[in-house]
């Protein structure tokens, strides 16, 4: 089957809904939606399962044929090979189940069709960003994908709060999407190309640390930062959380925001010969997940809790991928999608439940009222932490043991910042599960079609771990199969220091949940004091960036505003004084000869009492 088959069913979902999409009764649209994403699953797997060592090349069509002596000459062409196997399947499998679960929990929506319409679009652009075989067609699938995010985070665009979300994250989106189009230009002067197999090809001939190759690693970096919601432009992705709980899901948990990840694995080639760049996706990495995991200790919105917690695991994947630990970059993304799709779409089903409470603070013994989503919530809150043998506790170990091997100093970090999801996840779970309820509504399960998909993905949360196996307790299979994609460094430390770095993450694993259980138990109410408080502002890197950028541009345009509104008042003044004289004008044109006779006589009169006056006046 041809490649452009897997973005070309969900973006003729999108163009079928949009179109027909008052003939599709009930929930017909979201049917044909799932459908048309299922059917591109299907396409993922049978290429998985065929694909060997080498790469599947397609080209389309000739796109950018430019001549000159150094012409660009760039084709419309997808390239499958390990690594973008796997992110198919993880867009597609885990996008199937979101669009199923999207059916029930969006049923009495308005705009049911044109959600599922905005999610095939979404699904579409992000396969034409993996399968891209040139930098500019990752371009093209890196803003549509950028695109559908704002169109689906201002879904509900009534609420004021909704559609400054959705404005917040394409401005600052953009911002690193500057970085990704310098890199681009960067690349094409120094390799004369912008095919990405042609620049790993030539990229291999050129020496370590060049400053050229340090620039544009570090201009992709930029861009991973902005589509990532790393620091310094990380603040976009909590607010996100005004769309619908889904979308929280599928974009901003599993799928789009990894794709800043995808792009510096994507060109590992590139890193792997510029150790500086590489060392500040890795500290990017390290600070971000510890910033996310400080300022989801004290937030009490239900999804917001689990914003930051993704924007600290993002970070995790940083880490790695800025150690030259790809694999388990890559290892870490698509367990990091089980388990955190889960916990969104648990998060749906209370929020479905409780009619569109997110306060965890009037949530508690849900266990007793929703039990499934209670057992599928407790799998991915232990996955998450950190708990063996679930697939977090791999993918984190991975991590963790490629940040030793590069710095101790990125280890502690990586190890404080697993504590801390640890106690933050167990307060997320203890305080809208246990105890007693303290809302109003009357909690109630959702029905089956919400269901399934959270008990898939329980069972992947499960077993989603043993692909990387540690070589200490067996063959890691993803590993090796990404070697012919990746590079992959032989592990440097000796089997006692390894079990001493498991021991270690379950061991902050166990201190963060038993604190939790400590403060939280029986879902009780506990200040947790200042830090609560800072953590609660999101370290104050908000109200920073409205204070230094906000305020003063809106001040800027405040008074730009009244300067052109001085200048339109001038001119219309100016305007106003001629306009009466011209009426008074108009009203004398009446049309008549015998009025214009009457004018003629009466200004001959007028001339010659003038005249006469003259002369009178002379003579005296």
């Amino acid at each position: 089957m041809p490649l452009y088959l897997m973005p070309l069913f969900p973006l003729l979902g999108f163009f079928l809904i949009i179109v027909f999409g008052r003939l599709l009764r009930g929930t017909a649209a979201g049917w044909l939606g799932s459908l048309a994403v299922l059917a591109s699953f299907g396409v993922a797997a049978g290429h998985f399962l065929a694909l060997g060592e080498e790469p599947v090349r397609e080209t389309l069509w000739r796109w950018l044929p430019l001549v000159g002596s150094r012409g660009l000459d760039l084709s419309v062409g997808f390239f499958l090979d390990r690594i973008s196997s796997i992110m198919t399947l993880v867009i597609t499998g885990v996008g199937f189940l979101i669009h199923v679960f999207s059916i029930g929990y969006m049923r009495e929506d308005p705009r049911f069709g044109r959600y599922f319409a905005f999610l095939n679009f979404f699904v579409g652009l992000m396969l034409v960003l993996v399968l891209a075989d040139s930098y500019p067609l990752m371009f093209v699938g890196w803003e549509g994908v950028g695109l559908a995010s704002y169109l689906l985070i201002g879904f509900w665009f009534s609420g004021r709060d909704n559609a400054n979300a959705a404005r917040k994250a394409f401005i600052m989106n953009r911002i690193g999407d500057l970085g990704f189009m310098l890199a681009m230009f960067l690349i094409f002067k120094v390799f004369g190309t912008l095919v990405i197999a042609d620049v790993a090809a030539q990229s291999e001939l050129l020496r370590v640390g060049q400053p050229a190759l340090e620039l544009i690693a570090l201009f992709l970096l930029v861009g991973a930062v902005g589509k990532s919601a790393q620091l310094p432009l990380t603040t976009w992705l909590p607010d996100a959380m005004a769309g619908p709980t889904p979308v929280s899901a599928l974009i901003h948990a599993a799928t789009m925001v990894t794709a800043g990840v995808y792009l510096i694995a994507r060109s590992s080639f590139l890193y792997e010969v510029t150790p500086d760049a590489s060392a500040w996706v890795a500290w990017a990495g390290a600070l971000t997940a510890l910033y996310g995991a400080l300022s989801a200790l004290g937030q009490t919105d239900i999804k917001k809790i689990l914003a930051f917690s993704t924007v600290s695991q993002i970070g995790y994947m940083f880490l790695a991928v800025g150690t030259g630990a790809y694999w388990a970059g890559m290892f870490h993304l698509v367990t990091h999608a089980f388990f955190k799709a889960l916990l969104f779409l648990a998060s749906g089903s209370v929020i479905h439940g409780l009619h569109g409470e997110q306060d965890v603070r009037k949530m508690g013994g849900l266990a007793r009222a929703m039990p499934l989503t209670h057992a599928v919530s407790l799998i991915g809150v232990l996955a998450i932490a950190g708990i063996p043998p679930l697939a977090g506790f791999f993918s984190k170990d991975a991590v963790l043991l490629g940040a030793f091997e590069y710095s101790l100093a990125l280890w502690i970090i990586g190890l404080v910042v697993a504590l801390l999801t640890a106690f933050y996840m167990g307060r997320w779970y203890l305080l809208v599960f246990r105890g007693s309820y303290r809302g109003h509504a009357h909690p109630h399960e959702g029905g089956a079609v919400m269901n399934v998909p959270l008990l898939v993905l329980a069972a992947l949360t499960v077993v989603g771990g043993f692909i990387g196996l540690p070589h200490l307790l067996g063959n890691n299979w993803l590993e090796h199969y990404l070697e012919p994609t990746l590079p992959v460094h032989e592990i440097g430390v000796s089997a006692a220091t390894e079990w001493m770095l498991i021991g270690a993450a379950v061991l902050a694993a166990v201190i963060g949940l038993g604190l939790a259980w400590t403060r939280f138990r029986a879902g009780r109410l506990e200040d947790l004091g200042g830090l609560g408080q800072v953590s609660a502002r999101a370290l104050y890197l908000n109200d920073l960036y409205d204070g230094a950028v906000g305020r003063p541009s809106a001040a800027l345009a405040r008074g730009l505003d009244a300067m052109d509104r001085g200048v339109d008042s001038g001119i219309s003044s100016a305007a106003e004084v001629t306009t009466e004289p011209g009426l008074l004008a108009g009203r004398m044109q009446v049309g008549y000869v015998r009025a214009y006779a009457l004018l003629m006589l009466l200004g001959t009169v007028l001339l010659i009492g003038y005249w006469a006056l003259r002369v009178i006046g002379g003579s005296v």
